[in-house]
């Protein structure tokens, strides 16, 4: 494809900094490509002094297999690749300087963890119920943030104080093991740098020219080790979308893409406002919504190609009903357009909810794949609480039993597990049995006091059993283990997602219980076993695909269905408590409407399940209302049998499933009514009828909500 008059003059300038704003599929991975082209086929620049950074190996990977095609062999002496791949090999050869052997091993995620648990454990340091996860997510953001001097064990945050005692520790570790963590290769070139100016003037002639992609997503370390590099020579192009910056929860600074042309001087800068992706009338509401940012750079995005049909927005009863509607929807563009399922992909703010919607997808018969998270039922809070469930059933389950014995962390380590299992083989007893009674294999202390607890909650609701309904007594282990302040504790987006997904399975199992009202515990662990032995589907089959909206930037799909569009869910109650968080969000949703080629739907609840089991009384988000009417087709869920909310014996709501009532065309203004949770209150307005009709009732207190009749179950007085 030939490069439009905006493109070619990107790739053409290089003359100095060069600032390329791309909107949402207006190729700018064309533009990089073809710039390195240019400068090595039009500009005599040798490929040796060309350095092209990214984000993934497999972004890397496209971008010189599209050079290759272009310029042919040269494309190899390029310096394609991430940013850390580009500081390590800088570092192979410069970090003798800081005391390192240039043989240094590289840490994982999961090396990184380990280290750190056994910092913990063997300098028994306190850390206030965090876990070492969320201590290493926080070490990881100060360093991305070069802020490691903020790490604070006077810090009224306890996953600040737990961090600041192990980070000394784990730098020395790290040192002594002649190791380096993923921010380490970010932050050591710039280290060396500084001890040794001649060492930064050397790579400043290697990379003549440096060309960056997604510049957006930078952190500061980043933002610092490219500005340098280019600080010389002043050839230096970066490639980003400002409304696409959505990772600032783990450092990225939108202010590196917004604040270039002051970081630049004499900067040049493109904007790619032609998209090829999406119709007009994608682009034009997610720009609508997108302009209400403070903190953006002016764009607008426009397509030669149709305006497309309306996005729709379909509202239901809760989250079951909200997958359903999908489904429906799906179901309909498959008939109508004759789509398969690898065109739809559903997408949500949070991981949770994607147990609804798997389980209708199972319900159903329809293939699907998670990318970017894995299956609800495998997330490892949810295979937690199910290993207690499992060994509550079954005292003989081994598997589950050494998976939670010190789940939360309750003094058991691995010595204490082998200690008991060689009790049990002594005595032919089962490893729970060992647990009761460990002073009877001379263990004394925590880890001792750790298994009498744990063998007397399982052995107690091993006897709770036939007396408790499942929900019930999952409810009950839940509150026992303190499983709500353990992760409300660890003030991490981390665990947030986690005391989520607890609450997701506890609504799973009162859902199963409900449409199955003569099973139990072990009928639904049955059931979940089934589901995850069989559920494996082949990444390259005919199936929908489920992910975050996190995980949805770069791709596209013909068809983009975005559930969870309530306000307090996208945008997330947690962020709109801040400017620069809600702005965020925003993009967010930016990000996940223009992955749709041809369609997109949206969908929110009006009660959904929040913590404890709670029903909200929800609407539609901010991000919804803030596209124009005439962008948006309002589609009515069609299912013959709904659900409301009835008063159980306990004053508690449960849902109850109902008939739809398709006429309320009698109610008027001024009507009088009562609510069963909202209690006594009168219409202000009534607007459409049938199925649609939507009212307007303020209740006593000044409580105002707008609600759709057929769901009100409102009684006239």
């Amino acid at each position: 494809m030939k490069l439009n008059e905006a493109q070619e003059s990107a790739v053409t300038f290089v003359s100095g900094p060069c600032l390329v704003l791309a909107g949402a599929g207006s190729g700018k991975t064309r533009v990089i490509t073809n710039k390195i082209a240019h400068l090595v086929r039009n500009c005599d620049m040798p490929a040796r002094y060309i350095a092209a950074v990214t984000f993934t190996n497999k972004a890397a990977g496209e971008m010189k297999s599209r050079v290759e095609k272009i310029v042919g062999p040269k494309a190899s002496r390029v310096n394609i690749g991430t940013f850390h791949s580009i500081c390590a090999r800088i570092l192979r050869y410069e970090i003798d300087l800081l005391g390192f052997n240039p043989n240094f091993a590289i840490y994982d995620a999961a090396d990184q963890l380990n280290l750190i648990k056994s910092i913990i454990n063997s300098n028994k340091i306190p850390i206030e119920g965090m876990t070492p996860n969320a201590i290493r997510g926080r070490i990881s953001l100060a360093k991305n943030s070069m802020e490691e001097s903020k790490l604070d064990n006077k810090s009224s945050s306890p996953v600040d104080r737990a961090a600041a005692l192990v980070y000394p520790l784990y730098t020395k570790a790290l040192k002594e093991n002649n190791a380096l963590d993923f921010d380490d290769l970010l932050l050591f070139p710039l280290k060396v740098f500084n001890k040794k100016p001649a060492i930064l003037k050397k790579y400043q002639e290697q990379f003549k020219y440096v060309l960056v992609d997604e510049y957006q997503d930078t952190n500061h370390a980043q933002f610092l080790f490219v500005k340098l590099l280019a600080e010389k020579h002043k050839k230096i192009t970066v490639v980003g979308d400002d409304d696409q910056s959505i990772y600032g929860w783990r450092g990225a600074d939108i202010s590196n893409i917004l604040g270039f042309e002051k970081a630049f001087p004499g900067c040049k800068t493109f904007r790619l406002e032609q998209n090829y992706r999406s119709t007009q009338t994608i682009l034009s509401a997610a720009s609508t919504v997108v302009r209400n940012n403070e903190r953006r750079a002016e764009k607008e995005l426009w397509t030669e190609g149709i305006a497309g049909a309306n996005i729709g927005l379909m509202e239901t009863f809760d989250e079951l009903e909200e997958a359903e509607g999908i489904l429906e929807l799906l179901e309909r563009e498959i008939v109508n357009k004759k789509r398969t399922f690898n065109e739809f992909v559903i997408l949500y703010r949070t991981n949770a909810q994607s147990r609804a919607l798997e389980d209708a997808l199972r319900r159903r018969g329809i293939a699907y794949k998670i990318v970017g998270g894995v299956r609800f039922y495998e997330r490892k809070e949810v295979k937690d609480l199910l290993a207690y469930l499992r060994l509550i059933v079954n005292s003989v389950d081994t598997v589950s039993l050494k998976r939670v014995v010190n789940f939360p962390p309750r003094g058991v380590g691995v010595k204490t597990v082998e200690k008991c299992e060689e009790y049990s083989r002594e005595k032919g007893i089962s490893l729970l049995a060992s647990t009761a009674d460990p002073d009877a294999f001379g263990l004394k202390g925590k880890p001792a006091d750790g298994l009498k607890d744990f063998n007397s909650l399982i052995v107690k609701y091993a006897q709770l059993l036939p007396k408790l309904s499942a929900a019930e007594l999952s409810s009950a282990v839940v509150d026992e283990l303190g499983l709500v302040s353990f992760y409300k504790e660890q003030a991490t987006a981390e665990a947030t997602e986690r005391l989520a997904n607890v609450q997701e399975l506890l609504n799973s199992i009162d859902d199963f219980c409900r449409e199955n009202p003569n099973t139990g515990l072990r009928e639904f662990l049955e059931d979940v076993s089934l589901l995850t032995d069989l559920d494996n589907w082949n990444q390259d089959a005919n199936s929908v695909t489920l992910m975050t909206t996190h995980a949805a930037k770069g791709l596209e799909f013909p068809v983009v269905f975005i559930a969870g569009m309530d306000e307090g869910l996208f945008p997330l109650a947690r962020c709109m408590e801040s400017s620069d968080q809600l702005e965020e969000e925003r993009r967010l949703f930016y990000v996940a409407l223009t992955r749709a080629q041809d369609r997109a739907y949206l969908h929110y609840a009006t009660n959904r399940r929040r913590f404890n089991g709670i029903y909200g009384m929800g609407f539609a988000s901010r991000f919804v209302q803030e596209i124009p009417e005439e962008n948006l087709e309002r589609i009515t869920f069609r299912s013959s049998v709904t659900r409301k909310l009835v008063r159980g014996k306990a004053g508690k709501y449960k849902l109850k499933q109902v008939r739809t009532v398709t006429n309320f065309d009698d109610l008027e203004r001024g009507d009088k009514v009562e609510h069963k949770v909202f209690g006594k209150g009168m219409i202000l307005s009534v607007n459409g009828s049938g199925e649609s009709q939507k009212i307007s009732v303020i209740f006593r207190g000044d409580i105002r909500k707008k609600l759709i009749a057929k769901y009100a179950n409102l009684k006239r007085l």
